[in-house]
């Protein structure tokens, strides 16, 4: 085959110009997609299923130095945390003085903004150049105009969590490199722990990878071939997201999807499928450990979730320690 042949195909291609989307649908203005579905009612339906009030707080460590670090895209640094005032600032003379001989600390910190459990900004992925809603690409030169990460933290995400825990409806610790599940899968794993996925449910998955992560200790052979577990892109499956309105995308990976696409080659079709087409915002690197065992040990797969990301104004993302509520 030549090099033509095996090419993957655009984005456009791949999706195709009928793609569903929701462009549109809550006005031109809009830039926080289907977290529309997230009204009053649907944060009342969340707390409707605290049942024990046990809490869970979802981000992972952020700006571990022992090994093997924090887990990121490629090419992408941890968070580089430094302090600019302790104990020993008052070591010598020229020490800072304070009425009543207050000594504090002090720290600054160099972060990619999506170098952590975080969200995605509708503006954070295109093709065609266009963003989410029709936005022009040229809108995110120097800072995202449109779709930023600013719209979705002063709304903040609450609703009904569900879990869906792939990783255990096959028997696995962890999900294997490059494997793959689809909407029929989650609906079959959904029965197995006896849930439903109801329509404007916050969606979380569990594949087990952070906890491969950390226990394999070792990037370079993390990276190495680097394709995370997730779902796959489909037709079919963008279009059970748009029917069952899902407001909100939540994995423990890094990427939220099958880093390339078994069938066609392409890179995070569904970025661009779920996130730029249908407006679905992404929450990812989310440590979903403690949670899973509390819904198996008594069979509750549903709850409040809760999240505001920073408000950084134009940020493509943001760092997020959501809680979710049982």
């Amino acid at each position: 085959m030549t090099e033509i042949e095996t090419a993957a195909p655009s984005m456009g291609d791949l999706l195709g110009a009928d793609t569903p989307s929701n462009w549109g649908k809550w006005g031109p203005d809009d830039e926080v997609g289907a977290l529309n579905y997230l009204d009053a009612s649907e944060v009342l339906r969340g707390v409707g299923h605290i049942k024990s009030g046990e809490t869970f707080t979802l981000q992972i460590e952020m700006g571990r130095t022992e090994s093997p670090g924090d887990p990121l895209w490629p090419g992408r640094e941890g968070i580089n945390r430094k302090n600019i005032l302790d104990e020993s600032s008052w070591d010598g003379d020229g020490a800072p003085q304070f009425p009543g001989g207050l000594h504090y600390a002090d720290d600054t910190a160099n972060i990619f903004l999506q170098g952590s459990t975080q969200y995605d900004a509708l503006g954070h992925v295109w093709y065609d150049g266009k963003l989410y809603n029709g936005y022009d690409a040229r809108s995110t030169v120097d800072a995202l105009e449109k779709a930023s990460v600013l719209p979705i933290a002063e709304k903040g995400v609450v609703g009904r969590g569900v879990l869906i825990d792939m990783a255990r409806y096959r028997g696995k610790k962890y999900l294997d490199k490059g494997e793959t599940f689809d909407h029929n899968d989650l609906e079959a794993a959904a029965a197995a722990q006896g849930v439903t996925i109801e329509p404007h449910d916050i969606l979380i998955i569990r594949t087990g990878w952070l906890t491969y992560w950390y226990e394999l200790n070792n990037p370079e052979e993390f990276y190495d071939g680097f394709c995370e577990p997730g779902l796959t892109y489909s037709r079919e499956l963008v279009q059970w997201f748009q029917d069952k309105e899902i407001p909100n995308l939540v994995t423990d990976t890094i990427a939220n999807e099958v880093t390339t696409d078994p069938e066609s080659g392409v890179a995070l079709p569904l970025h661009n499928a779920l996130m730029r087409n249908l407006g679905v915002v992404f929450t990812e690197i989310v440590w979903l450990e403690e949670l899973a065992e509390a819904c198996a040990a008594d069979n509750r797969w549903s709850f409040l979730y809760v999240a505001a990301p920073l408000k950084v104004v134009s940020g493509t993302g943001a760092p997020v320690n959501p809680v979710v509520i049982r």
